[in-house]
């Protein structure tokens, strides 16, 4: 396979792989093609290369939340450890020009990554047209290139409701929210699934009141209901008001402000509005139809286990494709898809792909949930340890939360490990290598770990499956 580009007969550029969509799906599968040999091309409409997650989604978010974090703990912990501080106040514009400063870096990181792999990037909205054709829309005008293969990666984008018109950043999605230039005086969150309870905790630690409404009747769908019901606990604890099993008909401004009406409920006044309902995947003029791809009801692409669509050599990845809206599930999906056509041998193992809600206490998972086992008819052991019990966590003053380690009853492997506390979003991956390499709780509670480290919590854990936890 050649590394540079080629002309086919047709005079156009022609490429081994051609991926539409530059996010961490689309460019590490970009970067994982040239490592194989591949003449690679990426197409991207956005100035900036790393998708949704890089520049208005995982990192920006991740920026504000360490930033509100450490000026809650400021103002309300530090006294405790003999810290005392006069005159602590949020400087807003300075916390955004560092989250701006953080996402410059990394995009510029991906773009040297491109020039490092003799990726070609093609800027403009990328479609197909028909079989091994890609056309680039932009303003300079459109261009045809040849593809022998084509990767779709495009993501998604926020859902939205019925009865809502966003308006700016008075009623917007998660991109609005991360920007406000101000504090708001009472945000709304509709939806208290990750992404809004992330930024309505942002906001509330900076002083705003926060109103979460959700139509079911639980936080955090699809997440281990122990540990949603915990965490519902915790962050009421914080400040964050919800308003379960509420179905939201509308949202409008009026003079200024918003105005939120749902079912059984009085009109709710307030001055910002997020809407976080979900993503769906972004599809549209992808030019699908000339290829003869038709999406499944829920909007996404149907491929098979190899990620190959219905059409000969058009493969596809990430949020555009069934399964959680994950980066890192996007990433694994693109370097197996990769591997694939280039003729070697790839896989992904959905059960090792953890889950991580970046509040504090953090959550994340990775598995099956009790839910899913019972459901299942799949008999299991538990075992659980709480980070109040955890030496570390102590030294920290952090001990909200535990470990749960769920283990199948007749095996003894790992079928699913949830957490919440203390940097549970690190200490998850050593959860997905254990279901990875099919390890038993026994495996797990043989195995040393440092003290006094947080990760003793695990292996806790693990030695609870069988009434073993030494330090509880």
């Amino acid at each position: 396979m050649s590394t540079t580009t080629e002309k086919g007969n047709s005079g156009m550029p022609q490429h081994d792989l051609v991926i539409i969509g530059a996010g961490p799906g689309g460019y590490t599968a970009a970067i994982r093609a040239a490592q194989l040999g591949m003449n690679v091309a990426c197409v991207e409409e956005e100035p900036a290369l790393g998708g949704t997650c890089l520049r208005i989604g995982c990192i920006p978010s991740k920026c504000l939340l360490e930033s509100s974090h450490k000026f809650s703990e400021a103002r309300d912990n530090f006294a405790a450890q003999g810290i005392r501080i006069n005159g602590l106040e949020v400087d807003l514009p300075t916390m955004q020009r560092r989250k701006q400063q953080v996402v410059t870096t990394l995009t510029k990181g991906v773009e040297s990554l491109f020039k490092k792999n003799k990726i070609t990037r093609y800027a403009g909205r990328g479609k197909l047209n028909g079989l091994g054709t890609v056309s680039v829309e932009s303003a300079a005008g459109n261009t045809e290139v040849k593809a022998r293969n084509i990767l779709l990666a495009t993501g998604s984008k926020p859902a939205l409701l019925p009865g809502i018109s966003l308006s700016g950043n008075l009623i917007g999605t998660s991109t609005e929210a991360l920007a406000y230039s101000e504090v708001p005086k009472h945000l709304v969150v509709i939806g208290a699934g990750y992404i809004g309870l992330e930024l309505g905790s942002v906001w509330r630690r900076l002083g705003a009141k926060v109103t979460v409404l959700e139509f079911l009747d639980r936080i955090l769908p699809g997440l281990d209901a122990e540990l949603a019901r915990h965490a519902k606990t915790l962050f009421e604890k914080e400040g964050l008001e919800f308003r379960l099993g509420c179905k939201v008909k509308g949202a409008r401004v009026e003079n200024d402000q918003c105005v939120v009406e749902a079912e059984g409920m009085e009109s709710l006044p307030c001055d910002r509005v997020l809407v976080a309902v979900g993503r769906t995947p972004n599809t549209s003029h992808l030019g699908l139809e000339s290829a003869g791809i038709e999406l499944h009801k829920k909007g996404s692409i149907p491929v098979n286990e190899h990620f190959q669509t219905r059409a000969e050599r058009i493969f596809a990845i990430g949020d555009v494709i069934a399964g959680p809206m994950l980066a890192h599930k996007a990433e694994e999906e693109g370097i197996a898809c990769v591997e694939h056509i280039a003729g070697r041998p790839s896989h992904v193992n959905y059960d090792a792909i953890g889950a991580v809600v970046y509040t504090h206490p953090e959550l994340a998972s990775v598995g099956k949930t009790e839910e899913q086992l019972q459901e299942a008819g799949t008999e299991y052991r538990k075992g659980a340890f709480p980070f109040r019990a955890n030496a570390r966590a102590r030294t920290l003053g952090d001990v909200e939360g535990f470990v749960k380690v769920l283990a199948d009853q007749r095996t003894d492997r790992i079928v699913g490990v949830h957490l919440m506390g203390p940097n549970a979003g690190e200490l998850i991956n050593e959860a997905s290598v254990a279901v990875a390499f099919g390890a038993s709780s026994e495996d797990l509670a043989r195995t040393c770990h440092a003290h006094p480290t947080l990760g003793e919590a695990m292996r806790e854990a693990a030695l609870a499956v069988s009434g073993r936890a030494i330090n509880f």
